[in-house]
């Protein structure tokens, strides 16, 4: 059913419940026709139409109510609408939830009929809702969105007067790391509502030795509303601002509830070596002892500098790696290994990370260039033995970690490129001896493969996403596997006690960070439940043994009893099958089956929404006919990076329809230039545009716009396809603009990787990865991830730059920007350029219709500037309001790089330098 039919509305504003890092979002936002580019979320408001249906429909409730129970969340999210138009409505309920949690159910109410969702086996769900995929109704309703989220999303047709609730719930274990636990949520709900609520019950036994909570939008007005209750082993925080609290400003209907709402505690650890919990029959210990030395590591970076890791990403992971060098201990060992095709090492051996040697590895770092290809088993193999031969020679500390650390981003393609190839003679040489810790940069890299490689060899894998912040990342990864605190631990129980047990042994524990084991017991006799627990430390074995206590609930939490229930079984049945997920990727061809069988039939027992499994919600049958149902999937990794590729690839060439030009204008003239080059004149007054191609060779700077008034200059630079396409023709794009406003003291240089900005002396560099506005004394900048910047420059012209993405795989096509005027007639008289020189109108005449040498495309006399020049009628594309497709625009073209229509020839406007004016 189209959202076109009626109002679509996003109900649930974005929240969850989870471990750090993860990031949540999402919106309350009325849908309707865009009249400009989208701003960013949290930037500025949406530019939007107001929908004459918006206030028929009312959503009165949304609250998210989180329950933690010894790290175990329980998420519930509701949120209620009432649609009060005379005829139904479409409501779209759309919220994102952290990649790691599981959702256990979902349930529409409508009009007191309750529609569930049931969780089967994903092939049989398939079958069920094929019919309906075929016949273009039902949606996906899991996909991916951004580093740590994916979105939920389901729409329903509500009849008039009728009453909707959603209600979404998901379990997740919360991770510690770095020290803490966190509880983000994301809310934007973009209007104020009745009631609007959160609140999150941390319960923990063994005590909290902290909790914090704040806001991104807390205002002095608001921290008050922030109620925060601690007692020794609860902590309830809640946050319910009124309709008029949330009111944005006194004379304006926005809310102010757009940001990060953030809750941060850890437990109390200085009363025991561990936290065991027993309920109903399950038992999950919580290992992070306190006060431990850390244990000294030899870690050898290998670091790829391939072509591939041009620009932005080599001068991230130099940052990084300077960073990193300054954090590592004196009793630390390291290595540093570059690699393309060819492998090359700082020294021959790891070196003790004294001031000396660290400040020599600095200037290394600072030197390393990209070029060449990937040659991932080399390095990894040339990394590896390293440590052995060291270890061999007796120059590493017998009680160390030997670790390396892999950053690449792309695939192997120089010596071995078989990727089961390589893992195996990974595995084969590092002999379970050390771990093997990836990242993968970007989003070209294998990330399977890198995942696949680190768990077989005691380590494991992130992805860095490509962002201002990914030298940041990259430091954080780091910094959790910097501290060992012990080496090969093995927690044990009474055999005859306990079955089912989940991983018991680990091959470090890192500071700040916890291990956590559960269990079923099968012996109700807990006073023999004897805990022993056995590691390598810093300068002897670990070993601590004692008799497990059992808390008394009751006692602890007498009013809230009915809360707990069976939620030892649950983090049981979720860290089970978060770990035979793990094995079915991982383990010998057995295993993997064995794995996947068992994982599969505990997400059904326990109606978790995974891998294996989908749930399905049958919709209410609508005055249009029946309605499908809809499926909600559990992404694996691997599905969200395909997402994300797909989304990069250049769209496909729609097809051209001749249309009155009246439904495609706004009411002032747009002037922009984009694909190869296209530049497009559009005049609203006349209900028509002009249009003409410039091509020359790539490299070549052409001048856009100068007004020697304001002292206003923006130049473009061209770059050409990858290599020559089959047909022979190389098709040039732009890919950097400058920009000047001599008079305000601005100067920007806008690329496809970055912008860079200079005012009053101070320099500030974006990526297009990030989502920001800026607001400086005489230029304010917004921008949209991977889509558009719009540079608002005082008092003047408004700028729009588009950023269009090709697949970074693509044979020929690269990616390439867009560029577009606003506001054009607040220049001078005397502004030109092969843009600037249509600012301030043009008389033309066109007459003569004719067929031309394409039937849609007919042929005309155009008369402009005392000549008598042949165009044809075709069409461009206008991508302002849709930066894939585009949106097709009639228009004269002009043949021979717009000879006749443009001041003198197309050279004439080619200039020396990005910031030149000859």
């Amino acid at each position: 059913m189209s959202g076109l039919q009626g109002v679509g509305l996003l109900l649930l504003w974005g929240s969850a419940c989870l471990g750090p890092p993860g990031l949540v979002r999402g919106a309350l936002v009325i849908s309707g026709d865009q009249v400009a580019l989208q701003e960013p979320s949290g930037a500025a408001k949406s530019l939007q139409k107001r929908s004459t249906n918006e206030d028929m429909v009312e959503v009165y409730s949304v609250r998210l109510d989180c329950t933690v129970m010894s790290r175990f969340a329980h998420t519930v999210m509701t949120s209620k609408a009432l649609n009060r138009a005379n005829s139904s409505q479409e409501i779209f309920f759309e919220v994102d939830l952290p990649k790691t949690a599981f959702i256990a159910n979902f349930s529409m109410e409508i009009d007191g009929q309750v529609y569930v969702g049931d969780i089967k086996e994903k092939e049989k769900a398939k079958k069920q809702y094929e019919k309906a995929v075929s016949s273009g109704k039902t949606a996906g309703l899991v996909k991916a969105s951004g580093r740590k989220m994916e979105k939920f999303s389901v729409s329903v047709n509500i009849a008039a007067e009728s009453n909707v609730t959603f209600i979404l719930t998901y379990e997740e274990l919360l991770q510690r790391k770095l020290g803490r636990y966190e509880i983000l949520t994301r809310v934007k709900p973009k209007q104020r509502v009745q009631e609007f609520q959160i609140v999150t019950n941390i319960y923990e036994p063994k005590g909290i030795s902290y909790v914090d909570a704040h806001a991104t939008f807390l205002s002095n007005e608001l921290l008050p509303l922030v109620d925060k209750r601690v007692t020794d082993n609860k902590a309830h925080i809640s946050f319910s601002p009124t309709m008029e609290e949330q009111r944005k400003c006194p004379d304006c209907e926005g809310t102010l509830i757009d940001g990060d709402f953030l809750v941060t505690y850890d437990v109390n650890r200085a009363k025991s070596q561990w936290d065991i919990q027993i309920v109903n029959g399950y038992f999950v210990h919580f290992f992070a002892p306190p006060d431990l030395p850390r244990v000294p590591k030899n870690v050898v970076f290998v670091i790829d500098r391939s072509g591939s890791m041009h620009g932005t990403k080599m001068a991230q992971t130099r940052e990084a790696m300077l960073a990193i060098l300054k954090d590592l201990h004196e009793d630390d060992h390291f290595a540093i290994i570059q690699f393309d095709d060819s492998i090359d090492s700082w020294k021959e051996s790891l070196t003790k990370a004294t001031k000396e040697n660290l400040d020599e590895a600095m200037k290394y770092v600072s030197r390393i260039v990209h070029s060449g290809s990937t040659n991932i088993n080399d390095a990894v193999l040339r990394g590896v033995n390293m440590l052995v031969k060291d270890r061999q020679e007796e120059k590493l500390p017998e009680r160390s970690i030997d670790m390396i650390i892999l950053l690449t981003d792309g695939m192997p393609n120089a010596g071995v490129s078989n990727i089961g190839e390589i893992q195996t003679n990974v595995h084969s040489a590092m002999g379970g001896n050390m771990s093997l810790f990836c990242l993968g940069f970007g989003n070209d890299v294998e990330y399977s493969f890198l995942d696949v490689m680190s768990k077989q060899n005691k380590g494991m894998a992130r992805r860095i996403y490509e962002g201002s912040d990914a030298a940041v990342q990259l430091q954080g990864f780091y910094e959790e596997v910097a501290s060992p605190l012990l080496l090969e631990v093995d927690l044990r129980y009474p055999e005859n006690a306990v079955d089912s047990l989940t991983t018991n042994h680990y091959s470090q524990l890192f500071n700040g960070s916890e291990i956590v084991v559960a269990g079923r017991l099968t012996d109700n006799d807990l006073d023999n439940f004897m805990v022993e627990v056995f590691a390598q430390g810093f300068d002897e074995d670990f070993k601590v043994q004692g008799q497990a206590s059992v808390e008394d609930w009751d006692v602890l939490y007498p009013d809230e009893e009915y809360i707990f229930g069976d939620f030892t079984e649950r983090l049981w049945a979720y860290l089970t099958i978060q770990q035979l997920l793990e094995t079915s990727k991982s383990g010998t061809p057995e295993e993997k089956s064995n794995a996947s069988a068992k994982a599969l039939d505990m997400s059904l027992q326990y109606s978790f929404v995974t891998p294996l499994t989908s749930m399905v919600v049958t919709k209410p049958d609508t005055e249009d006919g029946p309605d499908s149902p809809f499926i909600a999937d559990k992404l694996t990794e691997e599905q969200r990076q395909k997402e994300e590729r797909v989304g990069y690839q250049r769209h496909p060439q729609v097809a051209h329809v001749l249309r009155p030009v009246s439904n495609y204008y706004h009411s002032t003239p747009i002037y922009l230039v984009d694909g190869d080059p296209h530049f497009l004149i559009e005049l609203p007054e006349r209900d028509d545009a002009l249009c003409f191609n410039i091509n020359n060779k790539p490299g070549t700077i052409f001048n856009l716009v100068r007004d020697p008034i304001p002292g206003i200059l923006v130049n473009g630079e061209t770059i050409g396809e990858k290599m020559i396409p089959p047909d022979g023709q190389i098709n040039t794009y732009f890919w950097r603009f400058g920009i000047v406003h001599q008079s305000l003291g601005v100067r920007l240089e806008v690329s496809t990787q970055d912008i860079v900005v200079l005012q009053d002396g101070k320099q500030v560099k974006l990526l297009w990865s990030d989502t920001a506005s800026v607001k400086g004394t005489n230029v304010d900048l917004l921008l949209t991830k991977d889509r558009s910047l719009t540079v608002t420059l005082k008092d003047s012209v408004k700028f729009v730059v588009l950023l269009h993405k090709v697949w970074a795989k693509h044979p020929y096509h690269r990616d390439y920007l867009g560029f577009y005027t606003l506001d054009s007639h607040l220049l001078s008289p005397l502004v030109h350029g092969l843009l600037g020189q249509f600012y301030h109108g043009i008389e033309y005449e066109v007459s003569d219709l004719r067929p031309g040498e394409v039937p849609e495309k007919p042929d005309a006399t155009m008369y402009v500037k005392g000549q008598e020049l042949n165009v044809t009628r075709g069409w461009q594309r206008d991508f302002r309001k849709d930066v894939k497709n585009g949106e097709n625009v009639p228009c004269w073209f002009v043949h021979s790089n717009g000879t006749g229509l443009i001041d003198g020839d197309a050279t004439d406007y080619i200039i020396s330098g990005l910031f030149k004016t000859v």
